[in-house]
């Protein structure tokens, strides 16, 4: 295990390098909606610096690190993928895995050739689980292509966006699947090297993933001549400390590396020249998770999951002002009302007043759209992102200038500083906001600074946090005019 990074120069980027995590306060966006709920824990977590943005535990927010609960987890698809043994208590040993169905995914990918098993990754219609809704197939395949002498696989678990706690989930139940969804990914694209980036904010995460990393060289699935084939392939997991910019893949390569995290301009693009200018092949631990099962059954029943253009189950985290916050599994394709209403159970009180879909740096849904598909087009056709799948709720207790505010903390906080828009535009909306939430009517030209940095942000970001912010902003724009109008007089 590595931490990123141990060199002084570079170490400073990151917020919590040095910082002791065992009793710490979150203030991300769940935890901030949820404040008026334990005001005493939310004072601490304000006043604490530096700041952490999500502990992955959304779901009693407000949170802290001490808290040790799990949430609520069901299934409610046809059939399980993702939580398939986790909703039963977990894999936490190889034999454990085994038993629940393990490895059967990777023994049908030992029998195929490369190109095979992308075909059949490309014929399920898999879609990445971490926010940009990628084709798998279609990134494996660019991956597989290019002359080189050396290729990697990497899995993104620097679940960075509040709301969000699947990954972690994957990583402490279930981190057979994750290193078996990896070994499948290297056989398949050529690679001989891998690594996993995880949070520090997910201490039993990487207890979990150590252990079973070291149990899979014990078990020969990873190490030289996996399964008793001429595939050698090892994994190395790498620790960040704490940048929710790491979670965006250029950034992380760039972590690995030991060189400050910050994205890089594109093309080219990671699947081309990537780790040390290598193809490499970046997918969250979510997308790879599912790697096995359509392995193991097949894409054709894989597809007869979801809906078109959204295909197979997508878990959704629901955050504590839900009546039963938790973990669930569901089909692409249901509607939002019913993730709020019969999964979640609506509101433990109060009134709903908008939901943030896939985490804050995306588009608000009111509560007169909750008709919606959950899909990655029906939800784009609204201003909305599939994302990570985490779904926080908020109530009259928050305001939409409360949630401008806190949103563009949030971007100002966490900008990798390497592009304009957001290094001097996320801070600017914030001052403004925060002017307005304290008392004082923001002026026509400010309302005219907050149109054209939304539109700097959308054309000139380097990443998905930049672009994010945009989206966010563009979406209380359209849904919520009313409540922002008076805020500008």
């Amino acid at each position: 295990m590595t931490y990123a990074h141990d060199r002084s120069d570079v170490e400073s980027f990151y917020s919590l390098a040095g910082v002791d995590l065992s009793k710490v306060h979150c203030q991300g966006t769940a935890c901030f909606v949820a404040r008026h709920r334990n005001s005493s824990r939310w004072r601490e977590a304000a006043s604490q610096s530096p700041p952490v943005y999500c502990l992955g535990k959304c779901y009693a927010a407000p949170a802290t690190s001490e808290d040790q609960s799990r949430p609520r987890i069901e299934v409610r698809s046809r059939v399980p993928v993702v939580l398939e043994r986790i909703v039963k208590g977990g894999a936490p040993t190889l034999d454990a895995y085994l038993r629940g169905g393990g490895l059967a995914g990777l023994h049908a990918a030992l029998t195929r050739k490369p190109g095979e098993i992308i075909d059949e990754l490309e014929a399920s219609e898999l879609k990445g689980r971490g926010g940009a809704g990628f084709s798998t197939g279609a990134k494996w395949r660019v991956a597989a292509r290019q002359e080189s002498p050396e290729k990697h696989v990497v899995a993104n678990l620097d679940e960075g966006d509040p709301g969000a706690y699947i990954d972690r989930f994957i990583a402490e139940d279930d981190p057979y699947c994750l290193i078996e969804g990896m070994v499948i990914a290297a056989r398949a694209v050529g690679a001989a090297r891998g690594w996993i980036y995880a949070r520090c904010e997910y201490p039993q995460a990487i207890q979990s993933l150590t252990r079973a990393i070291e149990a899979a060289r014990a078990g020969e699935l990873l190490g030289p001549r996996i399964a008793g084939t001429d595939f050698s392939f090892d994994i190395e997991l790498i620790v960040g400390r704490g940048s929710y910019e790491c979670g965006e893949e250029t950034a992380l390569l760039n972590s690995i590396e030991g060189q400050r995290p910050v994205a890089r301009a594109r093309p080219p693009y990671v699947a081309e020249q990537g780790l040390w200018s290598m193809p490499t092949v970046v997918n969250n631990a979510e997308t790879l998770a599912n790697v096995p099962w359509i392995l193991r059954h097949g894409a054709e029943e894989y597809r007869s999951l979801g809906i078109p253009g959204s295909r197979g189950t997508k878990v959704v985290s629901l955050n504590s002002l839900f009546r039963r916050p938790g973990l669930y599994e569901v089909e692409f394709g249901v509607p939002l009302r019913e993730i709020v209403e019969d999964l979640g159970g609506g509101l433990r009180s109060g009134t709903l007043r908008g939901l943030l879909v896939g985490g804050p740096l995306a588009g608000i849904v009111p509560p007169d759209l909750l008709g919606t598909l959950f899909g990655f087009d029906e939800l784009r056709a609204i201003g909305a992102s599939v994302g990570h799948g985490g779904l926080i709720a908020f109530d009259e207790n928050t305001s939409i200038a409360e949630v401008v505010r806190h949103v563009f903390a949030f971007g100002a906080y966490e900008s990798c500083g390497n592009c304009t828009p957001c290094r001097l535009g996320a801070p600017r909306i914030e001052a403004i906001f925060a002017s307005i939430v304290a008392g004082q009517s923001g002026t026509h030209l400010q309302e005219i600074e907050w149109r054209d940095i939304t539109a700097a942000l959308k054309l000139a970001s380097l990443c998905g946090l930049g672009v994010g912010l945009a989206e966010f902003a563009e979406s209380v724009d359209r849904h919520y005019a009313q409540e922002l109008r008076p805020c500008f007089t």
